[in-house]
């Protein structure tokens, strides 16, 4: 994979790229709990006052809890939903759910995954093992099918899931929008490659040729359609190694009321990159 030719388009403001996405759409977000999500991007959905999205993720806590407190997101897929270390689970999507102001497609991280690979392999469903004896599958009216090479073992599938849109928090891109995730990358992988467009939010840009270990680029530039850089946008998650979790930020986040969210939108980092 070479670096491809930098695209002077493919750079925006992260306001400019939060408004390519319209009410009602569909968007995978990577990271994991509170670690690498694109955070920055969620918190200027709600700034922008996006309404009726869909949020699919395998393992999302704090961005999905956000979006359900601020009336963003009405629809999710995802697995196990939690703040992480010493939050317990996410207050505000739990009420969400309970109230129904947000429809949930409850799956296991795998079953996820596996949609998520159904729609990157270009097949209809994609089989997935340990649901033999899970409500998910009832709930979610999966199907099991018969091993055609005639083991007499049945397999669970799962239809596939392409995001209109997947948002990545990324270690670095260079100017042609390569990106490279220093760490493990989660899923994000699989995510960027079952959605229809690819949107990252990256630390830095670099101008280092990014063709010479190619290996490290976790997404090539064709298919990134914008990228923007922010720097400590997975605040108040850790981004590694350059910033850890900011406990204190996300004690601050948890208090009802729409004084202590409009608090915690104001000191993010985004906010002070906006304003100068």
């Amino acid at each position: 994979m070479g670096s491809g030719f930098p695209d002077k388009h493919k750079q925006v403001s992260l306001a400019e790229m939060v408004a390519r996405i319209p009410d009602g759409a569909s968007i995978g977000l990577g990271g994991s709990f509170l670690h690498r999500g694109p955070f920055a991007f969620v918190r200027e959905l709600i700034r922008q006052k996006k309404r009726d999205l869909e949020i699919i993720k395998q393992s999302p806590g704090y961005d999905i809890d956000i979006l359900s407190r601020a009336g963003v997101a009405t629809r999710t897929r995802c697995g196990i939903v939690a703040m992480e270390g010493n939050f317990g689970l996410a207050p505000y999507y739990r009420r969400a759910v309970e109230r129904g102001e947000l429809k949930l497609e409850e799956h296991a991280c795998a079953s996820l995954t596996a949609g998520l690979r159904a729609a990157a392999f270009g097949v209809p469903f994609m089989p997935c093992g340990g649901l033999h004896g899970s409500e998910l599958t009832r709930i979610n009216h999966w199907q099991c099918l018969d091993d055609p090479y005639g083991s007499g073992q049945q397999t669970w599938v799962i239809p596939a899931i392409s995001p209109d849109y997947a948002v990545i928090h990324a270690s670095s891109v260079d100017r042609s929008g390569n990106v490279r995730i220093a760490g493990t990358y989660h899923w994000d992988r699989i995510m960027s490659r079952a959605a229809k467009s690819v949107l990252v939010v990256a630390e830095t840009i670099s101008d280092e040729d990014f063709s010479a270990q190619p290996e490290l680029t976790v997404v090539p530039y064709f298919m990134v359609e914008r990228f923007a850089i922010v720097p400590n946008g997975a605040w108040p998650g850790s981004c590694w190694p350059l910033y850890e979790i900011d406990y204190p930020a996300v004690q601050a986040y948890l208090p009802d009321g729409d004084e202590a969210l409009a608090a915690h939108l104001a000191a993010a980092p985004e906010t002070e990159l906006a304003h100068g």
